[in-house]
């Protein structure tokens, strides 16, 4: 059933979405460093390597310098065009290929490069390659805005002590709890979050796990109070 609205929707979606397709696929062979397409290898489902597909909104070689996988408030390696593509998640929509291959689904845990993937504990680790890699999902719809939580690098240090363990236990409940009103029910707030920023899904699962009192205060101040450069 959740293949057949993966497919659906996904068609759907990117029938709805190909001006805006085009029109992004024009402004990047023209800008930045005139590179269209991001692809980047992903562990999936049963821990098959796939290659995801992106909008390029960082510079090529991002990935080997800085921070690598983790990205910054306000970080250099953003092109301009970017930074917009990022903010409404447009550079996200190239995903729906991918979906419709197969390689993920719309809701899911968040395809990992390996470097993240292996910071996770064994027990989770089985449970996120036991399950397709998604689009969208819990813990990608409550760390949205994720790069805001690393505008300094004392966060990157502690990505594997304070982020990795909470998505652990998001994840854990996710495998525990999916069905198909849930898969709608994330979708919904993915599209809700998009043009509400504010909007902070904890508040509204009480059922889930709770982040620890550094993680809430920080998910508090990115979505009361309006982090600087938003």
């Amino acid at each position: 059933m959740i293949r057949f609205f993966d497919i659906l929707l996904s068609m759907i979606g990117l029938l709805v979405m190909f001006p805006v397709i085009f029109f992004f696929i024009i402004i990047l062979s023209l800008t930045g460093e005139r590179k269209i397409f991001f692809y980047q290898q992903r562990v999936g489902f049963k821990g098959k390597k796939f290659k995801l597909l992106k909008f390029a909104t960082m510079r090529e070689n991002s990935p080997h310098i800085g921070t690598k996988n983790i990205t910054l408030l306000n970080d250099k390696r953003v092109l301009p065009v970017g930074k917009f593509l990022r903010k409404y998640k447009i550079n996200e929509i190239m995903q729906l290929f991918n979906i419709l291959k197969g390689d993920m689904t719309i809701v899911g845990p968040r395809p990992l490069t390996e470097d993240i993937f292996n910071m996770y504990d064994l027990k989770t680790k089985k449970i996120l390659i036991n399950t397709k890699p998604g689009l969208t999902g819990l813990s990608s719809v409550i760390f949205r805005d994720e790069e805001k939580i690393f505008s300094e690098k004392k966060y990157v240090k502690l990505y594997k002590k304070l982020v990795t363990p909470y998505k652990a236990k998001l994840e854990t409940w996710f495998n525990k709890n999916n069905s198909i009103h849930f898969y709608f029910f994330c979708i919904f707030s993915t599209i809700f979050c998009v043009f509400f920023k504010k909007f902070n899904l904890l508040e509204y699962l009480y059922n889930i796990p709770a982040p620890n009192n550094k993680l809430k205060n920080i998910f508090k101040k990115m979505h009361k109070d309006k982090m600087v450069n938003e």
